[in-house]
C-alpha cells in the first residue's frame, strides 16, 4: 500500500548506467534508499534537479520492511530551495550538512523530533541572509542533542578542561584521555548560547571557525565510529574568511 512520505535528500550514489540510488531520510521511517532512473529526457532532468543536497521532498512509495530499496511516485518538491543552491557559501554548507548525516544517520525508524529539526534547519539556511558561515558549526552542536552526544554544559566551571569522550567538563583532567585545555573549553560553553536566529552575532575568523569544525567532528568521530574521511570540511574552510 502506498504512503505519502517527507523526505531529505543526504546522497546520490550511482548505481549504474541507468539508475541511481538515493539516500533519504523520510519522516515516517528514517533513512530509506531509493532507485531513481537517469537519463537526459525534461522529465529526467527534473527528476535529477530534485536530488541536491537537502532537497525538501514530499513523494508517494509503497514502503515493505523486508526490502532495501524502494521506488518513488509522483515525486514532487516539497519546499522550494533556490538560495541554497545559488548562494556559493549556502551550497557549501548544505554539502557539509547532507554528508555528516549520511555519516551518522542509518536508523530505519521513525524519529520525527529529528526529521522536524533537519527540515526547519535546512528551511532557516535557505531563508537566512546574514551568518550563514556559522551555520553548520551552529547545526552541529545542536544535533548532538538528537544523537545523544551532547556536551553536558551544566557541569562547565571557569578554567574546566572539556573531557570529549565522556562529553563534560572537568577540573582534574586525567592524563591520556582526550581533553580539551581550558581556551577551548570556553568555546564549547560559548557555541551552547548560538542559536539559529542569533548565530550572525558570533564573529569568528577563518581560523578560529575551522579550529571549531575540526573540534566538533573529531567529537563526533569519538562518539560515532561510522564517520569516515569527509570531503566537504576542505571546501568550507576555503570559502570564509
Amino acid at each position: 500500500m502506498h504512503e505519502t512520505l517527507r523526505g531529505v535528500v543526504l546522497n546520490v550514489i550511482k548505481y549504474n548506467d541507468r539508475n541511481n540510488i538515493v539516500h533519504i531520510y523520510t519522516d515516517r521511517h528514517g533513512v530509506l534508499s531509493f532507485l531513481v532512473a537517469q537519463g537526459k529526457t525534461p522529465s529526467a532532468r527534473m527528476r535529477n534537479a530534485m536530488m541536491l543536497p537537502l532537497s525538501l521532498l514530499e513523494f508517494e512509495s509503497n514502503i515493505i520492511p523486508s526490502k532495501d530499496l524502494y521506488v518513488m511516485h509522483d515525486m514532487r518538491r516539497a519546499h522550494q530551495l533556490g538560495s541554497i543552491y545559488a548562494d556559493p557559501v549556502k551550497n557549501a554548507v548544505a554539502m557539509f550538512v547532507s554528508e555528516l548525516l549520511s555519516h551518522t544517520i542509518h536508523e530505519r525508524e521513525q524519529n520525527i523530533p529529528l526529521f522536524r529539526f533537519i527540515e526547519t534547519a535546512v528551511l532557516l539556511l535557505e531563508n537566512m541572509r546574514h551568518g550563514a558561515a556559522n551555520f553548520h558549526i551552529c547545526f552541529l552542536f545542536h544535533l548532538g542533542a538528537f544523537l545523544g552526544i551532547e556536551p553536558d554544559i551544566e557541569s562547565y566551571r571557569e578554567g574546566s578542561w572539556f573531557d570529549m569522550q565522556g562529553g563534560t567538563f572537568v577540573q582534574n583532567p586525567v592524563a591520556g584521555g582526550k581533553l580539551l585545555p581550558p581556551d577551548d573549553a570556553r568555546v564549547i560553553k560559548l557555541l551552547s548560547r548560538m542559536t539559529f536566529s542569533n548565530l550572525h552575532l558570533f564573529r569568528f575568523n577563518r581560523d578560529e571557525r575551522n579550529r571549531m569544525l575540526d573540534t566538533i567532528i573529531a567529537y563526533y568521530r569519538l562518539h560515532n565510529s561510522t564517520i569516515g574521511t569527509l570531503r566537504s570540511p576542505d571546501i568550507l574552510k576555503q570559502l570564509f574568511v
